[in-house]
């Protein structure tokens, strides 16, 4: 298993991930992530999340991964925004992306 850090790195660790906002349940990844990956993620008040990416792929550079389960129809956070919803559930460390989100932006046949 690989160990890589988010937000702030250690000495002698890579940041791989960036989260944008503390309430994001995604984070970007800054490379290619393998499968089992630890994600480690260090916020300003000293807090430390870990992830394990479990995907059966690797998540692509720009590409994001859950930070916690997110369930069906619950918002995926990003900038401290809504994204899109989970268009089905999504574990911890699973790949986020358009296969199992759905965009709400530019909807016309959504009235909100």
């Amino acid at each position: 298993m690989t160990s890589v850090t988010g937000a702030t790195a250690m000495p002698g660790e890579r940041r791989l991930v960036q989260q944008m906002q503390p309430s994001d349940n995604v984070a970007t990844a800054l490379v290619e992530l393998p499968p089992g990956t630890l994600v480690r993620l260090s916020r300003s008040d000293g807090t430390l999340l870990e992830v394990t990416v479990s995907a059966t792929v690797p998540i692509p550079f720009g590409h994001k991964v859950a930070l916690r389960a997110i369930p069906a129809g619950e918002p995926v956070l990003k900038y401290g925004e809504e994204i899109g919803l989970a268009s089905s559930a999504i574990p911890a460390g699973a790949h986020v992306h358009t296969h199992n989100v759905d965009s709400q932006r530019g909807r016309g046949d959504l009235h909100r």
